[in-house]
């Protein structure tokens, strides 16, 4: 039987090709192959050079562009658009786990493929990872877009959101095993929970998007940090804060506690729209004038 999830993500794919972005898997080293989803060879090669650099990083649930497809549409005409599979996600693989070894990967992938600088936007789990590279590398991150994250799960943030998410890992939420699992997941993670949708789409989307599932556990385990070993790092890149005040996850306060920890170039804005990235409407949101775009432009230039 035909596996609905899997002819939507082929589809996808085919629309990229079709816009001008195509798939390339690079070698970091031995073992490790990171797939970004690349801007196509222009034969303007002047236009290509101008445009700048912006990496769209995704979070847990989904790979890289399926998450940002809206995004990817509406910024390739103005920007050269990166998208990154993360290891252990899409056609990426690799033996160690981190967000560190996340960040390092994705850096040394963009450079092999001739970014030297670049605005980040990540997601969830992409921004914590976005937050690892932009310490880390500060040369090749010049300004960050952050929505709905954290630099760190701290033990006092996991027992914080856990409590009021109604679980006990973050494993129980992020990498579900059944239907009503994914559908607690969709609950959580997004502004809308469509109940229309029948039982064996989910089971579809169980069967191709949750693949590598010991080594994402390991992923989320390796978030895990001590308060005592966290200190908040001051970024000296721009970095805007994209939240929503209905955040079920990381809500607003810790949007605007974020702010103040991280450092004084950054900005905070708030969304009326549950998680800012996750609903139709905030999927366009960075190409949307006069507001959220300008942000970006001037982040990156």
């Amino acid at each position: 039987m035909v596996n609905f999830v899997a002819v939507l993500k082929s589809l996808v794919q085919t629309l990229m090709k079709f816009n001008g972005i195509e798939p390339k898997k690079v070698e970091i080293e031995p073992g490790t192959v990171m797939n970004f989803w690349v801007p196509a060879k222009s034969k303007n090669k002047e236009e290509e050079t101008q445009k700048p650099n912006v990496v769209l990083v995704h979070p847990f649930g989904l790979d890289g562009i399926l998450n940002w497809t809206f995004q990817v549409l509406a910024l390739k005409s103005r920007y050269s658009v990166y998208v990154p599979d993360l290891l252990f996600f899409g056609d990426s693989a690799a033996g160690k786990r981190s967000p560190e070894f996340q960040a390092e990967c994705l850096a040394t992938g963009l450079r092999k493929l001739g970014v030297e600088k670049c605005v980040v936007v990540g997601l969830s789990y992409g921004g914590m990872v976005g937050f690892q590279m932009a310490k880390m590398y500060p040369d090749l991150v010049a300004a960050m877009v952050v929505s709905g994250s954290v630099e760190a799960l701290t033990e006092s943030i996991n027992r914080r959101s856990l409590e009021k998410l109604g679980f006990r890992r973050w494993s129980e939420v992020l990498m579900p095993t059944t239907v009503e699992g994914l559908k607690d997941l969709l609950r959580v993670g997004t502004y809308w929970f469509p109940w229309w949708i029948p039982n064996w789409i989910f089971e579809d989307y169980l069967e191709v998007m949750f693949s590598h599932r010991k080594e994402r556990e390991e992923l989320v385990e390796a978030l895990d940090v001590r308060d005592e070993d966290f200190t908040p790092y001051q970024y000296h890149q721009r970095i805007y804060l994209l939240w929503g005040d209905s955040d079920k996850i990381f809500d607003f306060g810790s949007g605007t506690q974020l702010e103040r920890a991280i450092g004084r170039e950054s900005k905070a804005g708030m969304h009326k729209e549950g998680r800012a990235s996750m609903s139709i409407r905030e999927a366009l949101c960075f190409q949307r004038p006069p507001e959220t775009d300008s942000r970006l432009s001037d982040s990156i230039t």
